[in-house]
């Protein structure tokens, strides 16, 4: 559905991860049967992807506004349409490209959606390698638990920034825009997994079909 709904010289930002990897390969489909986009990837594996389907790609550097981003969340918040981002280690850069964004569809399933942000996903916070124990020192006075993203092979996980994660589990958020602008004041955080106002409409796949949630608001 989401795929559906681009155009003709659109400029379109491709999200990362399992949900938004699907949602390239139908954009992939699209761009073979003639539709005419240039895709602007969050992540060196959905540029792989892109790259393997045809999908013309580009950078901010050449396209300072984008017309549409297609992504996934780990949660979205019922009536605010707040996220979490950063399951996969991407969410620097699929902000960067949302924030440049003059839409942002999400697409996600029914198990993503919450009454409150941190119910079950943690909140993913990239960090700058050097003195990252300092960085979780004062993440810690915030209650976040901060546990420091291991890779496949125990080695720290580095993001495509080349960064840290420290993956912080408040539980359910009272505030996130409070939480947000606390993050924000840490010396070290590069950046944080909580999309706050930036989602315009989040498509959810049901049993019964698609949900199109639009300020909070699901229509069938």
């Amino acid at each position: 559905m989401a795929a559906a709904q681009l155009e003709n010289g659109m400029v379109v930002g491709l999200g990362s991860g399992s949900t938004a990897r699907l949602m390239v390969a139908a954009v992939g489909r699209r761009v073979k049967e003639g539709l005419r986009i240039i895709g602007v990837p969050t992540s060196e594996h959905t540029a792989e992807q892109a790259r393997a389907l045809e999908i013309p790609l580009s950078t901010l550097a050449e396209y300072s506004q984008i017309d549409v981003t297609i992504d996934g969340a780990d949660e979205v918040e019922l009536g605010t349409l707040h996220l979490i981002k950063g399951g996969g280690g991407n969410h620097l850069r699929e902000k960067i490209v949302a924030t440049a964004s003059l839409r942002m569809t999400v697409i996600v399933d029914e198990s993503k959606l919450v009454p409150q942000l941190g119910t079950h996903a943690k909140v993913p916070v990239e960090v700058a390698q050097f003195g990252w124990q300092a960085t979780a020192r004062n993440l810690s006075k915030l209650n976040a638990n901060p546990n420091l993203r291991l890779g496949s092979e125990g080695q720290p996980f580095v993001t495509d920034g080349g960064n840290y994660i420290l993956d912080c589990a408040f539980g359910p958020i009272e505030s996130a825009t409070v939480l947000q602008r606390e993050l924000d004041s840490i010396v070290g955080v590069v950046e944080h997994g909580l999309f706050i106002g930036m989602a315009s409409q989040v498509l959810v796949g049901t049993p019964a079909g698609v949900k199109l949630f639009d300020c909070g608001t699901p229509r069938s």
